[in-house]
């Protein structure tokens, strides 16, 4: 059977102008690009799942986040406004294809770039990943930290997420040295702020009212 290309097959369902609504539900997230990215997110669920490709298709998206994570040269590229949209497509498409991610995969990055999204396609793949907790029955808990947890840490937040009500948490670690100290968790759209960035922030607002 041929393979139906994922710009063919999907394009009408992405952008918002089309009509497209978000298969998850959970609220206004913090976000203001929150209800795009679930869009993006709930379309290539869709797609997976109709193509029976969805186990590949999370471990793909979760390993793509990883990459961005790990590669400043791909976040470069993804942020780059100098960068016109045939070129973008041809080098995000040619280093997924070097990394062995499938043409599914591919299509998928190539049609973020093509409609100008590639900034927010990290965005677009923690929604992903929040798609499939939810369909699962898991929590995500995106948690951002000044430094990488170490294990005692990370046996401390889970157990605090847990007192708080969240029994099957999927705990996604990010790592910001801005923060300087504390954490940021967001659960959907909840936002849990302690970092010491914002603190200070905060200190600062405060003295500049009471000046």
């Amino acid at each position: 059977m041929r393979r139906r290309s994922l710009s063919g097959r999907c394009l009408p369902a992405l952008p918002a102008q089309h009509g497209f609504h978000p298969v998850a539900s959970g609220g206004t997230t913090v976000s203001s690009t929150g209800g795009l990215a679930e869009r993006y997110a709930a379309a290539l669920y869709s797609l997976a799942d109709e193509r029976h490709a969805l186990d590949r298709t999370v471990e793909e998206m979760d390993a793509l986040g990883r990459l961005i994570d790990a590669s400043a040269d791909l976040r470069r590229l993804l942020d780059s406004p100098l960068i016109d949209v045939h070129t973008g497509q041809r080098a995000v498409r040619a280093v997924l294809a070097d990394e062995g991610f499938s043409p599914l995969a591919q299509d998928f990055a190539g049609v973020v770039v093509a409609n100008r999204r590639q900034r927010e396609l990290r965005n677009i793949l923690r929604a992903f990943a929040a798609l499939v907790a939810e369909k699962r029955g898991v929590v995500v808990a995106d948690v951002t930290t000044a430094h990488p947890l170490n294990d005692l840490q990370r046996q401390q937040l889970r157990a605090r997420l847990i007192e708080s009500g969240y029994g099957s948490v999927n705990i996604h670690e990010h790592v910001d040295p801005g923060l300087l100290g504390g954490l940021v968790v967001r659960i959907g759209a909840r936002l849990y702020d302690t970092s010491l960035k914002s603190r200070l922030q905060r200190l600062q607002y405060a003295m500049k009212g009471a000046a």
